[in-house]
């Protein structure tokens, strides 16, 4: 089977960092201040999670919730019950044009008995943080990057999303597509040539493509392109070596894609990110 992941995650830097394992008592409070989603894993006891605008949920068995992007929430413990939780912050990187973060719900809540895909490395997660071994944090840190990357696979699977990318590589004919152009950006992917390799005539490849997607096939291709150029950019190449790298004829070119859709020059998008 085609792997449908590695192309599109190869672009983005998905970093977990644990901040929590052990028992809770009260309340905890998660914003958006810095950015980042967050991942909780309900182990043992009870929690009630609390959204703005949103009925209060209370979680009685093992659960993982997952915020891809920042939202804020809340967790709140009975303090007479014991609750063992982790937690950890979850960054896939510039959040802009980023097609999986875009294809993600606000929010996942997966009961871990129905995710057998995660049972191995929740052991292993576990068993590192309620323990004091060597290394533990980087152990705790890779490994839930790793549970991250398990999750996405049962998203595919289970097709727990209807629309973006994440979407359309759960559909065998737009999946064919998709990876093409994930992998070779610098091509130059026609309607036609893209149709083709879904098996779908062009007329109903650009329809499927649009309902799916919720863009067009030529939109998303310069979406990708510019995913991969920042990359690119970001690893120290000028330029005028991305544009060709990603399909574009100069850096003038590259250069007028990124001021469409992003408001300013790769030069300029890239000086940003070294502030930051």
């Amino acid at each position: 089977m085609t792997d449908r992941l590695s192309a599109i995650l190869e672009h983005f830097d998905l970093r977990a960092r644990v901040f929590h394992s052990g028992a809770m008592c009260g309340v905890a409070t998660f914003d958006e201040e810095n950015g980042s989603g967050h991942l909780h894993l309900l182990r043992s006891g009870r929690l009630w999670l609390e959204s703005p605008g949103s009925a209060t949920t209370e979680l009685k068995r093992p659960t993982l919730l997952f915020y891809p992007r920042a939202a804020p929430h809340r967790l709140r413990s009975d303090p007479d019950e014991s609750v063992d939780l982790l937690c950890a912050s979850i960054d896939f990187g510039p959040a802009a044009l980023n097609p999986l973060l875009a294809s993600l719900p606000s929010m996942l809540q997966i009961p871990l008995q129905e995710t057998s895909i995660l049972d191995k490395t929740l052991d292993l997660l576990f068993s590192e943080a309620f323990a004091q071994h060597c290394g533990r944090q980087v152990a705790l840190n890779r490994l839930t990057e790793l549970l991250i990357l398990q999750l996405l696979r049962h998203v595919l699977e289970h097709r727990l999303v209807a629309s973006g990318s994440l979407a359309g590589l759960a559909d065998p004919r737009l999946a064919k597509a998709l990876v093409a152009i994930h992998a070779q950006p610098e091509e130059s992917w026609s309607l036609q040539r893209l149709a083709a390799l879904a098996g779908m005539s062009r007329a109903r490849f650009a329809d499927h493509f649009h309902r799916v997607i919720g863009s067009t096939a030529g939109d998303y291709l310069t979406q990708w392109r510019l995913v991969v150029a920042k990359t690119l950019l970001q690893q120290g190449k000028s330029v005028k070596v991305v544009a060709l790298e990603v399909g574009y004829a100069n850096a003038s070119a590259l250069a007028r894609a990124f001021g469409d859709k992003l408001g300013q020059s790769p030069t300029a998008w890239l000086a940003s990110m070294e502030v930051s």
